[in-house]
């Protein structure tokens, strides 16, 4: 079956663009010079929804104040509405890294737009004399001030995601807390035994460390609200109308019920990157801490025989191609693959917007990309690590309990009765010829009655120690 075309052309020259692509020449131009990443802008849904916002925006702000027709006006609104319900999203076809600082997807989503809109009114593709990619959905607009106002807004809908998955994660590993709360076994420091607590301690820590991650999430959202909309190329709002930065910022947020801030000084704020810089320190600082769980989740239930072995993590897959029998902990070892991911991404955005040069950063796509990918990958470990790993946990208590009970970290309750001089005395004699902790104390030297040993070493008293003077 043959393709059929339309000719387009702009001031460089013609290209043949297939009929039922909505999209037009310069879009083709930019998919056609950007093979990069191989990853278009249809991936992710919350950014050309955003675009639809944004274009809805001005295209009202714009009809208002007499800039453009109501009757295309009307059409361009309608045509951003299908954007905003997910329709269209593949003919957003830009790579994601892009030179042109975004000029590429901005004019994706013009043609688009445009060619939606002159359909509703009757016209054929292409027929730009009635509804302009230009002259009518980008009036009064750049894409120094269009791209960055989508970036922030797709940005704000994405991290609402990402912060219930965490919250959910959190919800489970408080669960998992409370399913856990009597069940002892050994703290560790530097490795090596420590002290006692239970293993819902440990479960309720990872859960409580995430809710602060959630609310450093929401900390730092917030300067995402502050927008440069109708500062158009470089903030001195050439070519928008007298009032339209004001009233295309206040339809932006009546349509998203996301309060937006025009910024306060629109030259500085169309060259400024710095919230994704802190937003991707935050994204980092979540990878370093999910890291870290995983890792000790990894630890905990190693073994199964020679290891900690102190929790069973739901069996997934066969774990080798040659050691029949064998598990591994694939699902923490994912979301530490990812984690590494964003901590590298994150250098990515230092980089990038260390390199914007006078009135712009022409390295914003880049910068897109890797706030997306580190979001959106990030989310589905997450929630990976909640449904197939942490929901699925089971302890071996006894094997805990024994571990504790033998082990000589124990002694440290027993340094404010005895004192720290005699505790590593006793220690050191158990560790050198193999007896317990219980038979030295009690039996061999009598330092404290069987009662009492019990009382000092009862699960409440081990896991929550009473200050004895």
């Amino acid at each position: 079956m043959s393709t059929s075309y339309r000719i387009e052309k702009d001031f460089l020259g013609e290209k043949q663009i297939p009929d039922d692509a909505y999209y037009g020449v310069q879009t083709q131009r930019g998919k056609d010079n950007f093979h990069i990443t191989g990853i278009p802008m249809s991936t992710e849904p919350y950014f050309v929804k955003a675009f639809g916002y944004v274009k809805k925006a001005a295209a009202m702000a714009n009809r208002d104040l007499g800039c453009i027709d109501a009757q295309v006006a009307n059409a361009i609104i309608g045509a951003c509405d299908r954007l905003i319900a997910g329709e269209l999203r593949d003919q957003f076809v830009t790579d994601f890294i892009q030179g042109g600082a975004g000029t590429s997807t901005n004019m994706n989503a013009n043609e688009v737009i445009a060619n939606v809109a002159l359909e509703a009114l009757g016209h054929q593709k292409g027929e730009y004399q009635f509804v302009n990619p230009n002259d009518h959905v980008n009036f009064g607009q750049s894409t120094n001030d269009v791209y960055p106002t989508a970036f922030r807004l797709a940005l704000i809908l994405r991290l609402s995601s990402y912060m219930e998955a965490l919250r959910k994660l959190q919800s489970s590993f408080f669960a998992k807390s409370k399913e856990f709360e009597r069940v002892l076994k050994m703290g560790r420091t530097h490795l090596q035994d420590a002290v006692p607590m239970s293993l819902g301690q440990e479960f309720h820590g990872w859960g409580t460390t995430l809710g602060e991650e959630v609310e450093r999430i929401a900390e730092v959202r917030q300067f995402l609200h502050e927008i440069n909309l109708g500062a158009t190329a470089i903030g001195t709002t050439v070519t928008a109308a007298p009032g339209y930065p004001e009233l295309a910022t206040k339809y932006l947020s009546e349509l998203t019920d996301c309060k937006f801030i025009l910024g306060g000084d629109l030259v500085e704020a169309t060259s400024d990157t710095g919230a994704y810089v802190l937003l991707s320190g935050v994204l980092k600082r979540t990878s370093t801490k999910l890291t870290k769980i995983c890792n000790d989740i990894r630890l905990l239930s190693s073994g199964p025989r020679c290891g900690f072995n102190e929790i069973n993590l739901p069996q997934m897959q066969p774990g080798s191609s040659i050691m029949p029998g064998k598990v591994n902990p694939v699902i923490p070892e994912v979301v530490n693959q990812t984690s590494f991911l964003v901590i590298g991404l994150d250098l990515t955005v230092t980089l990038a917007a260390s390199a914007g040069q006078l009135q712009l950063n022409v390295m914003e796509p880049v910068i897109t990309y890797a706030l997306f990918t580190s979001i959106a990958t990030m989310e589905n470990a997450v929630n990976s690590l909640r449904i197939n790993c942490i929901n699925g946990i089971t302890a071996n208590v006894e094997h805990a309990r024994d571990l504790v009970l033998n082990s000589l970290g124990i002694i440290t309750v027993l340094k404010p009765s005895l004192g720290y001089k005699q505790c590593a005395e006793i220690a050191r004699e158990c560790h050198q010829t193999g007896k317990s902790l219980h038979d030295v104390v009690v039996k061999e030297r009598q330092l404290m009655t069987q009662a009492h040993w019990d009382e000092v070493f009862s699960f409440e008293n081990l896991i929550s120690p009473k200050f004895e003077k």
